[in-house]
């Protein structure tokens, strides 16, 4: 069996410095790049002065905005079917906007020319806050879009206004809550780059990028470059994570390739990290107003909410084109709610666009931070513990398959199950009792509980695309002559250990050893076209196209296992690895042995085709529904505001585990995302737009020493649509531990009469509510 705790294949040269990634990639007579970027938020472009850059002796080429309008190139279309400057023309809309790329000799050279090119800035005042974007004197920031008077983007809703309205109107108890789930980055430890080498001879144009998505990037750049598709090759090396950041195709990739074009020389550029910080694809930053209906025994009846989307200066989330605001409208989480209701609009403002599936699926994180933070202000309003609230309200197994309010179909859970299994697991009533007894002394543990459930696997294609790409993905596989395989997938691994679990699920099918499995991915030339890596898609969609097109080499194994036995195909059973006649298991061959005879000059049925290889497209019929309960501990320092996580279980349900090792890893990951989310992580600007997070002094990611020592466990409830029973491998399991942590830090603070958290809860804004100030509600500033 192939399935279990197996090494990660990738990791024997990742351990041992030998990756490959794209700063590693050198050509024959590359360049380097560099981008000017801009010192203001918000201004006017009177005059670029390149001159002294273009008399430095090693820079090769100045690129500015101009130059990219000669060659219609100056803008190019994002995620979200708007369009983003690739060097600023008119004028800059966030701190760190592209305005020049200068490429040298080498990359010292093209750093020091950016002081010699002069740029005449004219201020403009800068939209910051989301809510002020929308006043009528705010200044328009899109004033390059025809007809422009505004900074609103989109409306957007979901569910039932009018039955919500009702229930809401007949309630025995209603609550409501602002909250701001504020902008964070995904902050990977490589940072985001390209090399690009144009070939004027064959017209063919090859890039190395560290992408998610190697296929849609060859599409886009098809379209902003006027190229076809089999002239462009995009290769993804080795990534050092990527989180959602590098989905998207940014500015420095285009200025790559047309310093390539311009100088006939390949040409790199790799950001540092204050530029991968300040202009990069960020998360969340959603303004949320939640309102729960309830009856006074705690049966929650409906749920509504309104939510004002930051989206920066150019809408360039990913997200499938027909959900704006991505899969928000899950809302109404793991519970029975007879009506839910959502309102989302976007907004222009003056930051780095972008918005990203950081560990979860897109938006889905802000859909279980709202509706968990809504359950806990009820049970404040009731007086009733929060778990058992939780416990009255779930969804039970008996109601699956079940359709929420929005309209979303949860395939299979028992959602009690994974709740009292957490319960146990942590000693819920004795924390409860030690947290009464440490509340007497005086000192401020806090207990928080929170429940998701996630909805991953984008597709399905007639449901989900990006810019018209529906999101179905290619596998092809191959076996070899000596019976080891090749499977070649459309997704692209930044630290999932594809290379591991891919192999795993073809070995289980093929009765092979995951040894003798090569996973090849990230390079367009190379693998069968499809929409890459985000949103917790790789495992449920590609990983159902490598078990279908691995059960397409197995069928066709058998039409020749029967011509070796000399038997009937209809005669043959697969069992134990082997094709064998019915009745009769020695007479069974292997892989290896069906895949020589296959390559051999042995006689087949007219018509059949000798090689064992296969392809497929997987158009998934629904989503997956992963689910999870969380509840952690936390002690506060009423002295410094200091917030400890002592204890945190977790108990997650994805289904069949194809390499548990893997899905642990991918939920310690989740976790401490959420425990820097909840307590330190969050890109502040101040009211002229600076940027205050644009480097890791001053922008924390958590270590080690904020982490507790996770404790899993696990319930298995398998999907009855999902081709592998599986719902997914543990990169899906990732985002009840923001609220979860947010919760227990609010529960300690209760002593306070703090009910919710509408504010990062930093040592020092959580000393402040020690101290008697009240959360704030304005949050431009932490």
């Amino acid at each position: 069996m192939s399935y279990g705790r197996m090494h990660r294949k990738e990791d024997a040269r990742f351990i041992r410095g030998r990756g490959n990634y794209t700063d590693d990639v050198r050509l024959p007579g590359m360049l380097y790049g560099a981008i000017l970027r801009s010192p203001h938020a918000h201004a006017a472009i009177v005059s670029i002065d390149t001159s002294a850059a273009e008399a430095h002796p090693k820079v090769k080429a100045v690129i500015t905005g101009q130059t990219l309008e000669g060659l219609n190139l100056a803008w190019m279309p994002t995620l979200s079917q708007d369009t983003q400057a690739v060097l600023a023309t008119d004028k800059v809309r966030f701190q760190g906007q592209e305005v020049a790329f200068v490429v040298a000799e080498d990359p010292y050279s093209a750093r020091d020319a950016l002081e010699l090119i002069d740029v005449e800035y004219d201020p403009i005042d800068a939209v910051i806050d989301a809510r002020r974007a929308l006043d009528p004197d705010a200044p328009v920031i899109r004033d390059d879009l025809e007809g422009r008077t505004g900074n609103h983007i989109f409306d957007w809703e979901a569910g039932d206004k009018a039955r919500t309205g009702t229930l809401f109107a007949q309630a025995e108890v209603t609550v409501a809550q602002d909250m701001l789930y504020p902008r964070v980055h995904p902050a990977p430890l490589e940072t985001c780059g390209a090399l690009a080498d144009f070939d004027k001879v064959t017209g063919k144009l090859t890039i190395w990028c560290p992408t998610q998505a190697p296929h849609a990037h060859r599409t886009l750049y098809a379209m902003v470059a006027g190229l076809p598709e089999h002239k462009i090759r995009v290769i993804s090396p080795d990534i050092g994570g990527g989180f959602g950041n590098k989905v998207g195709i940014y500015p420095g990739y285009v200025c790559a390739i047309v310093g390539s074009i311009v100088t006939g020389r390949p040409v790199k550029w790799m950001e540092d990290r204050s530029e991968n910080l300040m202009s990069t694809s960020f998360a969340r930053d959603y303004h949320m107003r939640g309102e729960v209906a309830a009856t006074r025994d705690g049966k929650i009846q409906a749920i509504r909410v309104k939510v004002l989307a930051d989206h920066g200066a150019f809408n360039g989330t990913a997200q499938p084109t027909k959900f704006p605001a991505g899969f928000f409208h899950v809302f109404s989480g793991s519970y029975d709610i007879e009506a839910a209701h959502c309102e989302v609009t976007g907004v222009y403002t003056n930051k780095a666009p972008g918005g990203v599936a950081y560990a979860c699926s897109f938006r889905v994180t802000e859909a279980v931070y709202l509706v968990e933070r809504m359950v806990d202000v009820l049970a404040a309003e009731l007086g009733m513990d929060p778990a058992e609230l939780r416990m009255r309200n779930l969804l039970r197994p008996e109601q699956f398959p079940y359709t929420s309010p929005t309209g979303w179909e949860y395939d299979s859970g028992d959602y009690p199950k994974a709740l009292r299994l957490a319960m146990d697991m942590i000693g819920y009533d004795k924390l409860r009792a030690e947290q009464a007894d440490k509340r007497s002394r005086g000192e401020l543990m806090g207990i928080g509980v929170s429940f998701f459930t996630e909805a991953v696997g984008a597709g399905p294609r007639k449901h989900m695309d990006i810019l018209g790409l529906g999101m179905a993905d290619g596998a092809e596989l191959r076996v070899h002559p000596t019976g080891k395989a090749v499977l070649r997938v459309s997704c692209q691994s930044q630290g999932q250990g594809h290379e591991t679990t891919f192999a795993q699920i073809v070995g289980q099918e093929l009765g092979i050893s995951a040894d003798d499995v090569e996973v090849v991915h990230g390079d367009t030339d190379q693998t069968p076209f499809g929409l890459g890596t985000y949103g917790s898609r790789s495992t449920p969609v590609s990983g159902a196209a490598a078990v279908i097109v691995a059960r397409k080499v197995r069928d066709r194994a058998k039409i020749v296992a029967a011509a070796m036995l000399e038997a009937s195909p209809d005669d043959l059973e697969w069992a134990d690895g082997k094709w064998s006649v019915v009745g009769d298991p020695g007479t069974g061959k292997s892989l290896a042995e069906i895949a020589l005879a296959a390559h051999s000059n042995l006689e087949l049925p007219e018509g059949v085709e000798g090689h064992l290889d296969a392809v497929t497209v997987y158009n998934p019929p629904n989503l997956t529904y992963p689910f999870g309960a969380y509840i952690c501990a936390v002690d506060v320092d009423a002295g410094t505001g200091q917030v400890k996580v002592r204890r945190f279980v977790a108990v997650d349900d994805c289904g069949v585990r194809i390499n548990p090792m893997i899905v642990e890893g991918q939920i310690h990951g989740g976790l401490a995302d959420g425990v820097g989310m909840a307590l330190m992580q969050v890109m502040a600007f101040d009211e002229d737009g600076n940027h205050l997070g644009a480097s890791f002094m001053d922008y924390l990611l958590p270590t080690s020493m904020e982490c507790p020592s996770w404790e899993l466990g696990e319930t298995v409830t398998p999907s009855p649509t999902h081709p592998i029973g599986a719902k997914g491998v543990g990169e899906s399991a990732t985002v009840g531990s923001p609220a979860a942590v947010v919760n227990a830090v609010v529960d300690a603070l209760a002593p306070y009469g703090v009910r919710h958290a509408d504010m990062p809860l930093t040592p020092a804004n959580v000393w402040r509510v020690i101290q008697g100030d009240p959360f704030r509600t304005d949050l431009a500033i932490p």
